[in-house]
């Protein structure tokens, strides 16, 4: 009886991750993060493009676009059960190979015809849909791949890998790609994605959520979203993460969708000099995680943290009050390094905080929050652009930047960080 009973108490315990190597998982998941975020920039800065070639409508291109972030309003919810149900590696090699799917199509279509509309249109929704499928499993996937006393640094650097590759390398090799032969670039991208899938096998440790205790009776998928989204709003630190980074996100929409207009008009600025303003967001990411541990530990958490929201504020606020690009360019700097600031330190405070079989739902449920609100500040900008021109709409975000400093003071404070 003793021996049934120790081996039933092995049976219904959660499987016990080993120590995983210190530096080998760190680095495999940042080359991963590097490889797929580089690929990723390329595609999304080719298909739109592609789709221009087919159409001069400019609802028709700017679809294209939209389904690369569209799945996140639709899918990641889902996705996130998913996650806490399925070894999160193994959906990695899953959303890679839906991204290796998609341009292989592409490619061969590139070889004969080209790609037409509705192929470009599948193709983005299917990316979409696999960048969804990665981001969420991958950041859930940390904690069992990274000890504690290293998250910090493997999330600050993973933040970078992902900044430097959709904002800075990923268009430029596009670009240069593009110019070499449509089905050179997409065959290439789809190349990137195969190889990054195979570094997965050197992931040391087993990456299955904890089983749910003998005898749990099945619970549907529609209960276990709520159940995500009930953990998420009950956490006082949690909710406030979320609710300050929609509007931060909506801050952004609409600094991403009026600045090309500001640019052009007020500015008066030429592709190259947009360029070079534009490049600013990507060098204030990079900035930010070079320099996240350094900063954490001159300032503490909550100040790193603060820094965005100031950030974010000085950014959106600098176009409303003048057209110096350089004087623009610094904004964009103190926003990038603010937005990476935040991030990097959300991450490892949401992985300290959340049970490991709830961190798929809620690193969806909180990348909703973020990827759904930039498409609502995008269109209010328009609004009150449209009725007061862009510097109105610049200063009304920033007052809303600024507005998200009472509940951060009042709810993120040094000790509930820390709880």
């Amino acid at each position: 009886m003793a021996a049934l009973t120790a081996r039933r108490t092995r049976t219904d315990a959660p499987p016990e991750h080993p120590a995983p190597p210190p530096t080998r998982n760190t680095a495999v998941l940042v080359g991963f993060t590097a490889v797929t975020n580089l690929a990723d920039g390329v595609v999304k800065m080719a298909l739109p493009l592609l789709a221009a070639q087919r159409t001069d409508a400019p609802l028709q291109i700017t679809a294209v676009a939209l389904t690369f972030t569209l799945p996140w309003l639709l899918f990641a919810l889902h996705i996130g059960v998913l996650a806490d149900r399925v070894d999160r590696r193994r959906l990695l090699w899953a959303a890679n190979a839906l991204r290796m799917a998609a341009m292989g199509g592409l490619t061969v279509a590139a070889a004969t015809q080209g790609p037409a509309l509705p192929q470009l249109l599948v193709a983005g929704a299917v990316l979409g849909i696999a960048d969804v499928l990665a981001a969420t499993s991958a950041s859930a996937l940390v904690p069992a791949a990274v000890p504690p006393a290293r998250r910090e640094r493997a999330n600050a650097w993973m933040v970078g890998a992902e900044t430097v590759g959709q904002e800075f390398a990923g268009p430029f090799v596009g670009g240069l790609l593009l110019a070499a032969g449509t089905s050179l670039a997409l065959g290439l991208t789809g190349v990137a994605y195969a190889l990054a899938a195979l570094s997965l096998l050197l992931l040391a440790g087993r990456f299955r959520p904890a089983p749910p205790p003998s005898g749990t009776v099945a619970v549907p998928t529609r209960r276990r979203i709520a159940e995500g989204l009930g953990f998420l709003w009950r956490d006082p630190v949690l909710r406030t993460l979320s609710l300050v980074v929609a509007v931060l996100a909506s801050v952004w929409g609409a600094w991403l969708g009026l600045m090309p207009l500001h640019a052009t008009t007020a500015m008066e600025l030429g592709p190259r000099e947009y360029g070079v303003l534009l490049s600013a967001l990507g060098v204030g990411g990079l900035v930010g995680a070079v320099s996240v541990t350094w900063v954490n530990r001159l300032l503490g958490v909550r100040r790193a943290m603060l820094a965005d929201l100031l950030g974010t504020a000085a950014m959106v606020a600098l176009p409303a009050l003048t057209t110096n690009i350089w004087a623009v360019a610094a904004g964009a700097l103190l926003g990038g390094t603010g937005g990476t600031l935040w991030s990097v330190n959300a991450r490892t405070l949401a992985q300290r905080r959340v049970p490991d079989a709830m961190l798929g739902r809620y690193s969806a449920a909180a990348r909703m929050f973020t990827f759904g609100a930039m498409p609502v500040g995008t269109a209010l900008a328009g609004v009150l652009a449209a009725a007061g021109g862009p510097r109105l709409a610049f200063g009304v975000f920033a007052a809303a930047a600024l507005a998200t400093l009472l509940p951060f003071l009042k709810y993120l404070t040094g000790a509930a960080l820390r709880s």
